[in-house]
């Protein structure tokens, strides 16, 4: 939605007092670039991901993390070392543990050790040690060693010991150590990632464990189990009941999808951790069950497979469980579904349902298998009609087709999925060698543009320095990168403005490490866009021929409930679509137990206990140490589905605000709560914004000059009145652009729309809807956002639900507005407060 610079509406304007305290004195200024978060904290340069070592010693906060000092993609696993007095300023240290040629530095802990029970200590100076995954790269072993410091964490040496606990595997990392007070020793929670269990082993000197017990597997078993965390807190603020909270970090298979932060509640006896909230049971929605694949054959369904790898994809009749070669499938009801792995993940096809008339509110069905999303405006992958430039199909590139570096002597390859003929070029592969260490570039001769578009076939790296650049007078006018995968799809660029000018295609590749190549293939002059190739492996709704609601697994073999809310299709003639169009990893989908239902269906996976609904909050880790007992923990704010792929230089990655950890009781159970440190209210500047008692109308209205924002804290509450959506709209500009925050009454969550955020292209799996339940205060639902140059966190109710997403918006975009959907709503209290930078 554009969000005009006129007041639509009257308002109450406030003024508040000037700002709050003064910057401390260790804060760094500069960090200023497109994206660059203002109030969260970024390296200045290069790529982080989880946070580590959180200690609060001697007056400063440590934040450690994992640091590759050489580039801004993973690798080079280090940590990076920062401090803070308020948890907001901070002063980057550099790297405090440096990876070698035989360690890598994974995930880890920091403790004081007041009593030197270590003995690295020396009198009047405790060591800070730290707990850390060593990861060797040459047999993939991973074990847990020890470093320590004398010097407030500024020079750390290792232990001559290490490793301190080796059980000779190559998938036991990221310790959490802590004092257990009452036992009188040191409790080492550390992650077996592929059995999805937490082991806890006991220590009297840090350096000789002994296993106490394992939890797990429990809940959300869709990805590996990472960095734990084990702590105990008070219910509803009363010491005499407590109760300990497990933290376990999950990639993927979250909430969202991809990697994200569940937990358990319950106790902890020094010995076991027993929780208190394991889900079981899965019971289907009532209502008129559609199709439940449990017949001999497809039961009416059409059904196109593969006529070059028959039977697959779907074969002649549903699967009984698991096909041969598959992880077992779970999740499904009775014997029979639709599998799409007959064949394995290659062979591709479709299923569509007899047509139907859509007469219940819902339709709720089983799914699993790829997540591979459906895309509007796809095609089936043919070349546009126009002049070929290149089609690499001979034993060179071309007549006056160049390359440089490794590509020298290098020659079309013979394969890539998705490529036209039989040949692409592929900068893995060069002059008599291969691997992602290659570099050179390789170089069309000179050409018209004589016509408005030029299209190509791309995959591999995401990063600039795998790109295809077109140039004109030398220099790279329109640039493209694949997507971190191996599928050729269509993209290219509109060149109307340089019709007529005389240009060239360069294949960049200057990157060495993981992705670091390019496949490239049929580069074709054309009078309109290619529409890209449909990699889809997704269950879609279809109504008067558009694809109106859409589902896919989530990369695993577990099915689960997924609902789509049909109310305003009611009547009209619907089919169902079962695609697999991916002939890649998790190329494959499965469906079962379709049902017509006046309730949306459950999910197992929203039954499950999440510290964040949203996309971009993961590895959370609690500060060991805290004054007054206090509970804070950050979390890395990205994603491993598209982290390295985020448009964000010379850095990529930041961590989300610090958060205060409370255990309410909801709904008869105590669940985590969390609220921003409360040293924000630092930041908050002069005048703020204020309205109150306004109707808000059906569609969206802006709000005035002064409610505009990059940086902002922003409370609202709300009555939802008749509507069906209604919140607020913020980040908002030209073109429809803007990130929706608001409450979906029908299903009683908060949510955060990004679809229209800004850049959102750089990865399929990133726009798109986060959603977390949240109760109503009677007739009111309130949460407070904070927005940032690159990101939103919203905490609902006093955080009982919190949902953090990226949001990548244009530089001008700093609307502020207010919408309803289906009905008119009553904004009760609006206040916006413009946050200084903590750079400067």
């Amino acid at each position: 939605m554009r969000l005009p610079r006129a007041s639509a509406v009257p308002v109450v304007l406030a003024m508040t007092c000037a700002w709050g305290l003064a910057t401390p004195g260790h804060a760094q200024s500069g960090r200023d670039e497109p994206y660059r978060p203002q109030i969260h904290y970024t390296p200045e340069r290069n790529w982080m991901n989880d946070p580590n070592g959180l200690v609060w010693y001697q007056g400063e906060y440590h934040l450690f993390y994992q640091y590759n000092p050489k580039a801004a993609t993973w690798g080079n696993m280090s940590w990076g070392h920062a401090v803070s007095r308020d948890l907001l300023h901070w002063r980057e240290l550099g790297v405090a543990l440096p990876a070698t040629e035989d360690e890598h530095i994974f995930s880890g802990s920091v403790v004081v050790d007041e009593h030197d029970t270590s003995g690295f200590g020396e009198p009047g100076r405790p060591a800070m040690v730290a707990v850390y995954t060593s990861a060797h790269p040459r047999t993939g072993i991973q074990a847990q060693s020890l470093a320590y410091s004398l010097d407030a964490g500024r020079t750390w040496t290792k232990y001559a010991g290490n490793p301190v606990l080796d059980l000779g595997s190559t998938e036991f990392r990221d310790p959490k150590v802590f004092w257990y007070g009452e036992g009188r020793y040191w409790v080492m929670a550390v992650a077996l990632p592929t059995a999805r269990k937490i082991a806890f082993y006991r220590s009297g000197d840090l350096k000789r464990w002994e296993k106490l017990s394992e939890f797990g597997p429990a809940n959300a078993t869709d990805g590996i189990w990472e960095v734990p965390d084990l702590f105990e807190l008070p219910v509803d603020g009363d010491p005499r009941r407590k109760k300990w909270v497990l933290v376990v970090n999950l990639n993927p298979g979250s909430v969202a999808g991809g990697s994200g932060t569940q937990y358990f509640v319950g106790d902890f006896d020094g010995v076991t951790f027993t929780a208190d909230d394991v889900v079981t049971g899965d019971e289907p929605p009532p209502g008129h069950v559609f199709a439940d694949f449990e017949g001999q054959d497809h039961g009416g369904w059409t059904v196109d497979n593969d006529p070059d790898l028959a039977p697959g994809p779907f074969g002649d009749a549903p699967v009984r469980g698991t096909v041969p070669g598959q992880q077992e499938v779970t999740g499904y009801l009775g014997s029979g579904l639709v599998n799409s792995f007959v064949g394995h993940d290659a062979p591709q096809g479709r299923m569509v349902s007899p047509r139907f008339t859509i007469s219940e509110p819902y339709i709720d069905f089983l799914v699993g298998g790829g997540r591979h999303p459906h895309r509007d405006g796809t095609g089936d992958g043919r070349p546009p009609a126009g002049d070929v430039l290149a089609d690499f199909e001979g034993p060179t590139f071309g007549t006056g087709w160049t390359a440089t570096g490794d590509f020298a002597a290098a020659v079309p390859h013979r394969g890539g999925t998705g490529r036209v003929g039989e040949q692409v070029v592929d900068t893995f592969f060069g002059s008599g060698t291969s691997g992602d260490p290659l570099t050179g570039t390789i170089t069309s001769p000179e050409f018209t543009l004589a016509r408005d578009h030029v299209n190509f076939l791309i995959a591999g790296g995401s990063t600039p320095d795998t790109a295809v650049r077109l140039l004109v007078d030398g220099k790279a006018v329109r640039t493209a990168s694949g997507s971190a995968d191996g599928l050729l799809n269509w993209t290219g660029w509109d060149v109307a403005e340089l019709r007529g000018r005389r240009a060239r295609i360069e294949i960049f590749d200057q990157a060495t490490g993981g992705w670091g190549h390019l496949l490239v293939d049929h580069v074709v002059l054309s009078d309109a866009a290619a529409p890209p190739r449909s990699y889809e492996t997704a269950v879609n709704l279809v109504v008067d021929g558009k694809v109106v609601r859409t589902a896919t697994g989530q990369d695993s073999e577990r099915l689960d409930w997924t609902s789509w809310d049909v109310r305003e299709f009611a009547g009209k003639q619907a089919e169902i679509h079962v695609n697999d169009f991916n002939p890649d990893s998790w190329g494959h989908i499965s469906v079962d137990h379709i049902v017509f239902s006046d309730r949306p269906a459950a999910s197992r996976l929203r039954r499950y206990a999440w510290a964040d609904y949203g996309k971009d909050f993961y590895a959370g880790a609690s500060w060991n140490d805290v004054p007054g007992g206090r509970r804070i923990w950050i979390g890395w704010m990205n994603n491993w589905r598209y982290g390295e792929r985020i448009p964000t230089a010379p850095w990529r990655s930041a961590q989300s605000l610090p958060r205060e950890l409370a255990l309410a009781t909801i709904d008869g159970q105590p669940r985590l709560v969390q609220r921003p440190v409360q040293t924000i209210a630092n930041l908050r500047g002069a005048p703020a914004f204020t309205l109150r008692d306004l109707r808000v109308e059906p569609g969206t209205t802006p709000l005035p000059d002064r409610a505009r924002g990059t940086v902002l804290e922003i409370t609202a509450e709300f009555d939802p009145g008749t509507a069906r959506r209604l919140g607020l709209v913020v980040r908002g500009g030209e073109a429809g652009e803007g990130t929706l925050i608001g409450y979906d009454a029908a299903t009683a969550s908060l949510f955060v729309d990004r679809t229209g955020s800004g850049d959102t292209g750089f990865d399929a799996d990133f726009p798109g809807v986060q959603s977390g339940p949240l109760r109503r205060q009677g007739r009111w639902v309130t949460f407070t956002a904070y927005v940032d140059r690159s990101s939103v966190e919203v905490f609902g109710d006093r955080g009982q639900t919190v949902i953090t997403d990226q949001i990548f918006p244009s530089p001008g975009s700093d609307g502020l507005g207010l919408f309803a959907d289906g009905g008119t709503a009553t904004l009760r209290s609006l206040t916006v407060r413009p946050l200084r930078s903590v750079w400067r």
